[in-house]
């Protein structure tokens, strides 16, 4: 079972930022094997959901209330730890996520650029595609809102 943390970037220690970034570079920079600028300057103005396990950091995403990064309130960079990924981290972090923002945030409506083979995955959590596949730091992509009813 994981521990969540959410936390503004200036709440942030500096362990808990140094061990998201790397983990964020471990995923969609060398595994994924996509060479792109993972500090986009966005995670000032993020709120950061950290899962963690025997104090490792095992699940994270980066949370926008709506206004900020695109109209609708946005989930970006989730990760789930590669040796983690048969445990279930995904969807709890993807439920962690949209229970955050639906209840701290009165949020509606959830924007989340997927990665296109994860598209059956966020469906399981009502998110619909909005865009076409598009190519995204040389991975295929779609958008994908998830509406409260």
């Amino acid at each position: 079972m994981l521990n969540w943390k959410v936390k503004s970037f200036n709440q942030l220690e500096i362990n808990e930022l140094y061990e998201l970034l790397q983990l964020r570079v471990e995923i969609f920079v060398v595994e994924q094997n996509c060479p792109y600028q993972e500090l986009d300057g966005m995670d000032r103005l993020a709120y950061h959901l950290l899962g963690y396990e025997n104090g490792e950091l095992k699940a994270y995403s980066r949370l926008f209330k709506g206004g900020i990064l695109f109209e609708d309130a946005s989930i970006g960079r989730v990760i789930v730890r590669k040796e983690s990924r048969h445990l279930g981290y995904g969807q709890a972090l993807i439920n962690k996520s949209i229970s955050y923002m639906e209840s701290q945030w009165q949020e509606q409506t959830i924007l989340i650029h997927a990665q296109e083979y994860l598209k059956d995955f966020y469906q399981s959590f009502g998110f619909q595609p909005v865009s076409d596949v598009y190519l995204l730091d040389g991975i295929n992509h779609i958008n994908m809102v998830r509406k409260t009813t």
